[in-house]
């Protein structure tokens, strides 16, 4: 079998991360899908080839292989890897693949260097306990997928929430749409149809499974209701039990990792854990103290302002930020004072504005800006 170059067919570099391979695999499966180029044997035969590809340098151990053996690395391949490539050759030429007369002996010695007759279960091949040069560990059924499924991948999503959410805690529903592994195939991206010959059960046939064209992943859409637990900061990741990628077996399920965004808010800025609030008050409520109203997440408290109160100053309620969660403390509530003059002012309050202007200089009452004038 000729040797392909499975990072060149990707177009990524040799040292490509996973998700690297992963994400140029998807951008170039879409592009030369059937569905998208009807009629096109070329993208056909491009689409199989990115398949071929994606199964070998996308799996860490066959990538691994791969990359220690280059032509030869196929000679450790697992049986049902030499199925499934064997169906994918087969597929590409138009016809199914037939164990049974000859040809897969001669595909085989590709592979091995020996024949293929009689492996399956029961004959030929070794069972669980031994080995036959990439058999070893396998068991098949009538869909050509092993009994020992490796655990899907986990999932990765972003929900974003209000402030509120994230301090109450709140329930979300959550749209997804992910890759799960074809039920049909069980994501071996293969079906192979077995016969029995006296006790033994022997493959006679592979093909590429009709449901999900041979990648052993579907596209699905899934709706999940989350529970966003109170106290959770803006990054934080939750993480969902087998709630991602799908398995055979649900104990094989990928997790979902969820991360939390908070949107912002036109009154609270989130700082930490702490919540901040740029809180407006008069000049003369801030000059002779005053009781005032002031907001809060879940509604209003009262508040004290000191006499003589400038602008800037901070004001802290203890624990009214974001809630205590796990390890993390309760975050405070933090008021910063901005100090305003009323824009208009009839007669009376203008005199009293004066008069208070007059007896501030007759008490000789520092001018606010002397520092900045000494400093020039």
């Amino acid at each position: 079998m000729e040797f392909r170059d499975y990072y060149k067919t990707l177009g990524v570099d040799r040292k490509a991360s996973g998700a690297e391979i992963k994400s140029a695999y998807r951008k170039l499966a879409r592009k030369f899908h059937p569905d998208v180029n009807p009629n096109n044997k070329d993208a056909e035969a491009k689409f199989k080839q990115l398949n071929e590809a994606y199964q070998v340098i996308g799996d860490a151990d066959k990538r691994k292989k791969y990359d220690e053996l280059g032509a030869d690395w196929e000679h450790g391949v697992s049986q049902e890897e030499m199925m499934r490539r064997y169906a994918r050759q087969k597929s590409a030429a138009g016809a199914g693949a037939d164990f049974g007369g000859g040809d897969f002996s001669d595909f085989f010695s590709q592979f091995f260097g020996g024949g293929a007759s009689g492996f399956g279960r029961g004959a030929g091949g070794r069972s669980r306990g031994g080995s036959s040069r990439g058999f070893s560990g396998f068991d098949f059924d009538a869909s050509g997928a092993g009994t020992e499924p490796a655990r899907a991948p986990d999932l990765r999503a972003e929900v974003r929430i209000p402030l509120v959410d994230a301090v109450k805690g709140a329930k979300r529903r959550l749209d997804l749409v992910a890759e799960d592994e074809c039920a049909t195939c069980r994501g071996s991206g293969m079906i192979a149809r077995e016969e029995k010959q006296g006790k033994a059960r022997v493959i006679r046939s592979a093909e590429p499974c009709p449901t999900c064209g041979g990648v052993g992943v579907v596209q699905a859409r899934r709706t999940l209701e989350v529970t966003i637990p109170a106290g959770v900061a803006d990054g934080t990741q939750l993480r969902l039990k087998g709630q991602g990628g799908r398995a055979p077996r649900p104990d094989q399920n990928g997790d979902l990792i969820m991360t939390v965004r908070i949107e912002p808010n036109p009154v609270f800025a989130l700082s930490g854990r702490d919540l901040r609030v740029n809180l407006p008050v008069w000049d003369y409520e801030a000059a002779l103290g005053a009781e005032i109203t002031a907001p809060t997440v879940d509604g209003r408290v009262s508040l004290q302002i000191p006499a003589g109160s400038q602008a800037g100053r901070v004001m802290r309620l203890r624990g009214r930020g974001l809630p205590a969660r796990g390890k993390e403390p309760a975050g405070d509530l933090l008021y910063e004072l901005k100090v305003l003059a009323p824009a208009e002012l009839n007669a009376k309050e203008r005199a009293l504005m004066q008069d208070l202007a007059d007896s501030l200089k007759a008490r000789g009452i520092a001018d606010p800006r002397t520092e900045l004038m000494a400093s020039k």
